[in-house]
């Protein structure tokens, strides 16, 4: 499920929650509600709300976290991209087939991930690639080095398309690896429900309190939401910006 259907179920989970609270509220007799019952219900969410607190906290930072990496990530690869480019030019005119080759790649690649940026080549002017980093290590190995600058030369494109490779497979490993899985999610939206249950439990039926119990649901529900986008940095609203790899394909083959 998307972010926003699921950030929707928890939203009318909770704000369900408060709502069966007043319910129940108007059906218990008045000795259910006096001051010692109304204390341990105030303690009972207090504790359950530090729990939310927390977990919502660590999550939002592990998230965040993650999010974070990625996208130093992302820059990392660009500026080796550069690097490895102008390593290929200092080679000779050897190694154009293998610029080329370099720029389909990234171009590719930017297409693929950030295809509705006006700024992105459309896929269809990319063409088939078909030359991954793969193909772009196996290209600069056969290369023949005539001596000893074109051989360290060689190298160092060698080990810098190494580091993209690991880089690339990093990124890959880490796309689809939710910080928040399904079984917690739907503990924690319990938690937040039974907390706002007694919130209406405590509270008089009435349109302000109705009106804030619904802002309140709908700011808890919205950190889950912002949880989710930041968990998945490739798509929905929150996404890691292409910006670098823009950049990098800018400077190709110059």
């Amino acid at each position: 499920m998307s972010p926003i259907v699921i950030t929707l179920i928890a939203f009318a989970s909770i704000f369900s929650g408060a709502l069966l609270g007043m319910f129940l509220r108007t059906l218990l007799p008045e000795h259910h509600l006096v001051a010692d019952s109304r204390e341990v219900m105030k303690m009972g969410a207090g504790m359950i709300a530090t729990l939310a607190a927390l977990v919502l906290g660590l999550l939002s930072a592990s998230a965040k976290g993650t999010f974070d990496t990625m996208s130093s990530g992302l820059k990392e690869t660009g500026s080796k991209i550069i690097l490895l480019d102008r390593t290929m030019a200092q080679y000779g005119p050897e190694t154009k087939e293998a610029r080329d080759m370099l720029r389909r790649s990234v171009a590719a690649a930017i297409a693929r991930i950030w295809s509705s940026d006006k700024n992105v080549v459309a896929p269809e002017k990319v063409g088939r690639s078909g030359s991954g980093i793969e193909d772009l290590d196996e290209k600069l190995r056969q290369l023949s080095p005539r001596n000893d600058d074109q051989r360290m030369l060689q190298t160092r494109a060698i080990r810098i398309v190494g580091e993209i490779a690991e880089a690339r497979w990093l990124l890959t490993e880490q796309v689809g690896q939710s910080s928040l899985p399904m079984p917690f999610l739907v503990l924690l939206v319990c938690w937040l429900s039974i907390i706002f249950l007694s919130f209406g439990l405590l509270s008089s039926p009435n349109a302000t309190v109705i009106v804030v119990l619904f802002v309140c649901a709908f700011s808890a529900a919205s950190s889950l939401f912002l949880i989710l986008e930041l968990d998945q940095p490739y798509g929905g609203l929150i996404k890691i910006s292409g910006a670098s790899l823009l950049n990098a394909l800018a400077h190709l083959g110059k």
